[in-house]
């Protein structure tokens, strides 16, 4: 695959997740939980947009109430002082009782009030029952229908010289504008009280209002939008070192030590930088100290071991020599010969365990792999096992449903698990059966050593493959073992690609289970032998109830 098309087929899920709107939530909160600057710049978005809304809603009433407020002493003032001239013409007047002087004089004043008021919509309403004299009501641009009864009732009871009223007034184009109705009193000669409403249009101040608010909403959008753009800028300057930081620790960790952050400048963030790059030259130096104080170490290892198979060869034939004429000796000194020929023995199995370790440290390990068939190799070590079994007074019994088909395996060395597996069940089984499970699937076979001893705690179960460990440092060994058994089968395990896992519980017992993958698969999904072995009818191996005990161990 050409970079060009590995880039595209990256992008393509992307591109199609992004496209497919029910995977955004998923993609936001994941990019929520792995985006310091996207979570930094949308949290302050949000904070900045309702301080902002905030703002613009209180500025935009503010400014609302303002205009009103204004708008509404222009239209107070504008009303009193065309009322007063009205008022004035009409005392002014002499109607000598004749009702077409009266009503004549009405119209005038009609056309005053038209003059000296900035509005067209005037209307006027005779207070009580009307008499001969009285002119007729008249409304002039102004609905009657527009003024509410509670407005003509508060102008009739004359308490106040002037009454007002928000109301809708209707428009050249059917629709309705905001407008108020300024209600007081006139007196007319000889005919009495009069109710005197003038209108007027607030559509002016409305669209006013709109604009301003209008102008406020985009300046605020503008704002978040730069806000949002200087936090994405300022951020970036500070998470990209951070990012670089975290790169290079990963890097680091990865085994690069040449990898260095890059400084510039004096301040916190160059600081940071050199601390972090004096960090890594000294970790770089402490991890080159300790490999090769390793490297030395497993080389007087190795050089020792190879060193004593020499005098350890001729110890071991003057050893057989004297334990083979140890009946020609006094008891004492024939005890003494039977000790040494095993001590002998066992100092032979170390030194073997040491090289083994000591080929594993440097690397040099070299499977030879041949078909074998593990439900078979089983069954062979079982029974080079039964005497040794016999002698602890257990029983080792084998279950194979599977594992019989042939697998690429290094047949010594897996040979070398199931012994030592067997060997530590056999010795901490406190005399109870132990079951030797085969079994297998399409990806793996496995094998698993169950026992019914005193078993281990989880933190025991853990160090289980330490070398030189042992859950009861006071118990006796009673095989011969070295402490490094579980460590080299446990190594011989992963040569394989496989897998060497416990499972113990105190007075339960432990299982031990080796999964080798078949040739060109992995080890994944459904093992063919669990590592818990669940609930164990214990009854039906013919032993007793667990055993309790606090401590166990496995060498």
């Amino acid at each position: 695959m050409t970079p060009a098309s590995a880039t595209a087929a990256a992008t393509r899920p992307t591109v199609t997740a992004w496209r497919d709107w029910r995977a955004w939530p998923e993609s936001l909160t994941s990019l929520w939980r792995r985006s310091l600057r996207f979570r930094t710049v949308l949290v302050t978005l949000a904070l900045t947009a309702l301080a902002i809304l905030i703002a613009c809603v209180w500025m935009a009433l503010a400014i609302q109430n303002d205009l009103f407020q204004s708008r509404l002493q222009q239209v107070e003032s504008d009303s009193r002082r065309a009322t007063e001239v009205a008022q004035a013409t009409l005392d002014s007047a002499a109607a000598q009782g004749d009702a077409v002087q009266i009503q004549n004089l009405m119209d005038s004043v009609r056309d005053k009030l038209a003059q000296q008021s900035s509005t067209d919509m005037i209307a006027a309403f005779r207070i009580g029952k009307s008499t001969p004299l009285a002119p007729i009501d008249f409304t002039q641009g102004l609905d009657k229908d527009v003024i509410s009864s509670e407005l003509r009732a508060k102008v009739r009871a004359g308490t106040q010289p002037q009454w007002w009223q928000s109301v809708a007034l209707p428009a050249d184009n059917g629709q309705r504008v905001p407008g108020i109705v300024v209600g007081q009193q006139i007196v007319v000669p000889e005919a009495g009280p009069y109710e005197l409403y003038l209108a007027y249009d607030l559509g002016g101040a409305s669209q006013t209002l709109s604009f301003v608010q209008g102008t406020l909403w985009v300046v605020g959008i503008a704002l978040i939008v730069l806000i949002g753009a200087i936090a994405w800028f300022v951020l970036r300057s500070l998470t990209a070192p951070i990012g670089a930081a975290a790169e290079t620790s990963a890097k680091l960790a990865a085994g690069d030590f040449s990898e260095r952050l890059p400084v510039r400048g004096e301040d916190e963030l160059a600081t940071l930088g050199r601390s972090f790059n004096a960090m890594a030259d000294s970790i770089e130096s402490q991890i080159k100290e300790l490999a090769d104080l390793s490297l030395v170490q497993q080389r007087f290892v190795s050089d020792v071991s190879h060193e004593l198979r020499t005098p350890l060869t001729t110890i071991r034939l003057a050893s057989d020599m004297l334990n083979d004429r140890r009946d020609d000796f006094d008891p004492a000194t024939a005890r003494a010969a039977e000790l040494l020929q095993a001590q002998v023995q066992r100092f032979e199995t170390l030194l073997t365990d040491l090289l083994e370790i000591s080929r594993y440290d440097a690397g040099s390990v070299q499977l030879e792999l041949e078909p074998t068939s593990l439900a078979h190799l089983a069954e062979d070590v079982i029974g080079s096992m039964s005497q040794l079994a016999e002698q602890h007074g257990t029983t080792v019994r084998l279950v194979a449903p599977g594992g019989y088909s042939p697998v690429d395996m290094d047949p010594r060395r897996i040979r070398r698990i199931v012994r030592n597996l067997i060997g530590n069940a056999i010795e901490h089984g406190e005399g109870r059966p132990i079951v030797v499970t085969v079994d297998s699937n399409q990806q793996a076979v496995a094998l698993s050593v169950r026992d019914f001893g005193l078993g281990m705690t989880p933190e025991q179960a853990e160090r289980a493959f330490d070398r030189f460990w042992r859950a009861d440092p006071s118990r006796t060994r009673t095989i011969g073992g070295t402490g490094l058994g579980l460590s080299i089968s446990l190594g011989d395990a992963r040569l394989h690609g496989g897998t060497l896992a416990v499972w113990s519980a105190p007075g339960k017992g432990s299982n031990f289970v080796l999964t080798l993958p078949r040739a060109g698969q992995r080890l994944d999904g459904a093992m063919p032998i669990p590592v818990d072995p669940g609930s164990d009818a214990l009854s039906s191996l013919g032993t007793t109830q667990p055993i309790a005990a606090t401590s166990g161990g496995k060498s």
